[in-house]
């Protein structure tokens, strides 16, 4: 049985670059750095953003941008700060898909490497209810 998320893992062109914007946006502290052991596949850092283990590995960066994304969440108080660093950081801002009511705020963003992020300040539970009454409500 699926427990849950094991680890995320990004691969990155600059190590320190794309360190420093997880730690700045998303308060990730580094617990660990490969510098010249690699027992993966290229040179890594192990991140914890809240509960959540997020590796990155050196590599080329994505061709393309897509709307393939991880979302992260938070409280509806604390949006504006993390869109502010988001912006602190001149990030790209993805222009958002029109959102309906009970669906929370979101910003997305990508990283130096074509990732695409988002801070969403809604949950599932919500959106389902309101996406179910919304139905019956035609």
């Amino acid at each position: 049985m699926i427990k849950g998320i094991s680890h995320i893992t990004f691969i990155v062109k600059d190590l320190k670059k794309s360190a420093k914007l997880l730690e700045k946006v998303f308060d990730a502290k580094e617990v660990y750095d490969s510098k010249s052991k690699n027992f993966s596949l290229a040179a890594e850092k192990f991140f914890k953003i809240g509960k959540i283990w997020v590796a990155i590995m050196q590599g080329k960066s994505l061709k393309e941008k897509t709307y393939n994304h991880f979302a992260f969440d938070v409280a509806e108080k604390d949006f504006a700060k993390y869109e502010n660093r988001i912006k602190e950081l001149g990030l790209e801002i993805k222009l958002a898909r029109s959102r309906v009511k009970g669906e929370g705020r979101s910003i997305y963003f990508y990283d130096y490497d074509n990732h695409l992020f988002e801070i969403h300040s809604g949950n599932m539970q919500k959106r389902v209810k309101y996406y179910k009454g919304y139905s019956t409500l035609k």
